[in-house]
């Protein structure tokens, strides 16, 4: 396998502290990767330099083997790396159908008129009905429950048809029955192709689906392996529990 996403030394210092420090990471194609630490490891710290929301100090970004340190989130985007939040971002005064006209690359006047192509508003219907959203299709996404909001925005990163997809706590304060959906989804989405780099609390969720694992302690890797290795790593062992 080859890599399609290459972290290489990245640095973020805040106010003198370094929460990532001279990181760097592969994601090969086809896998659904793990990027596990303790609290305060510098995992989303590192998705949002990966993603565009925020500047590194020093180091370099590569995607699908092209030098994208820097570029802006909806640049990343239209070249297939898009991604998902902690809290679920959508469009709360739009209805659920519109949020994924727009993530389809739409303009808020657009929606309204025919310069939506018919084939995309077939590809939103056809999510929509993946992702058991259909029947409140029409509601405004304000509405939703925040495991609904989740299930959107996972819905509405689809719409771009990427090829790797970095999900940040896709389970995190959702119930067990949407857990089960939400890898449910993953696992569909990584057989028709796409590539995943997932930052995950849910250790049982973690071992289940994803392979390898990256281990993040104080803004560093500190291992990369099989999740069996994982569990028995004495670094790893010591960086969550401190012993």
């Amino acid at each position: 396998m080859t890599a399609l996403l290459s972290v290489r030394g990245v640095t973020k210092t805040f106010g003198g502290v370094r929460a990532v420090d001279d990181a760097s990471v592969s994601v090969q194609d086809g896998t659904i990767t793990a990027l596990i630490g303790p609290n305060g490891s510098g995992k989303t710290t590192l998705f949002n330099i990966i993603t565009g929301y925020l500047a590194a100090d020093a180091g370099r970004v590569e995607f699908a083997g092209r030098d994208v340190t820097g570029s802006d989130p909806g640049r990343l985007y239209r070249r297939g790396l898009s991604r998902t939040f902690q809290q679920a971002r959508v469009f709360p005064q739009l209805t659920v159908q519109e949020n994924l006209v727009v993530a389809g690359g739409y303009g808020w006047r657009e929606l309204f008129t025919r310069r939506v192509a018919p084939a995309d508003r077939e590809r939103a219907d056809v999510l929509l009905a993946e992702f058991r959203l259909a029947d409140v299709a029409g509601l405004l996404a304000s509405e939703l429950s925040y495991g609904q909001r989740k299930l959107l925005e996972f819905a509405a990163v689809l719409m771009s048809s990427p090829r790797l997809v970095l999900l940040d706590e896709p389970t995190a304060g959702v119930n067990p029955v949407l857990i089960e959906t939400m890898e449910r989804h993953i696992r569909a989405r990584h057989a028709s192709g796409i590539t995943f780099l997932i930052v995950e609390h849910d250790m049982g969720l973690v071992m289940r689906l994803c392979d390898p694992v990256v281990v993040l302690d104080a803004g560093r890797p500190i291992f990369t392996g099989a999740p069996a290795a994982v569990q028995s790593n004495p670094l790893v062992l010591d960086a969550y529990l401190g012993s």
